[in-house]
């Protein structure tokens, strides 16, 4: 289902996406990236973290600090596009589950992908509940990588729902995928890939 460029750039996104957890507050877009950025950082720099046995423990800390800034209704229903209003609200349910675990097996499997990157942010724009943060990703050697995070407010709180790494939209890659799995076979077809995938 993921092609060897798209693990590339969902790497990357995941690194990103470490780099600016949510602190949990309400705020305007870039002070929430800004404000967490460290917190998240420190965890993929902890020495005491580093051991193959401590990943699991390193991975649940990034996960309590990163999920709570992902609207992942928002990104399973973009990402499943026409498809979303066909399913029953049971099916739409199961999907959104099914989407984060395996979004999240694939954060967790290239954890240690990280090389101390840093993160250069850039402009907000703010549209009514709507914005977008610019950022770029420099890894220690100066090599630079784009990552633009979309954002909505939901419940009052800045979520992420979609992320465009060097200007490949997580939302529409899937979105492609999906419907090529969807129109070749069945729905049912895509949530077995999805469980199989998510392990």
């Amino acid at each position: 289902m993921t092609s060897a460029r798209t693990i590339r750039w969902i790497a990357l996104l995941a690194l990103a996406e470490f780099g600016i957890a949510s602190t949990l507050h309400a705020g305007e877009p870039l002070e929430v990236v800004k404000a967490s950025a460290d917190r998240a950082i420190q965890v993929l720099k902890d020495p005491q973290l580093q051991s193959k046995e401590k990943k699991k423990e390193r991975v649940d800390r990034l996960k309590e600090i990163v999920n709570p800034l992902f609207d992942y209704e928002e990104i399973a229903r973009r990402s499943l596009g026409p498809h979303w209003r066909r399913r029953s609200p049971q099916e739409q349910k199961e999907f959104v589950k099914l989407f984060r675990d395996f979004l999240e097996k694939i954060y967790s499997d290239r954890v240690d992908l990280y090389a101390g990157e840093k993160v250069v942010y850039g402009r907000e724009t703010v549209e009514n509940d709507y914005a977008q943060v610019e950022s770029t990703l420099v890894n220690p050697k100066g090599e630079e990588v784009s990552v633009v995070y979309r954002l909505r407010r939901n419940s009052g709180k800045w979520k992420v729902y979609d992320a465009v790494v060097e200007n490949i939209s997580i939302v529409n890659n899937y979105r492609s995928q999906f419907d090529r799995v969807i129109s070749k076979s069945s729905f049912e077809e895509l949530i077995r890939l999805l469980k199989e995938k998510a392990g």
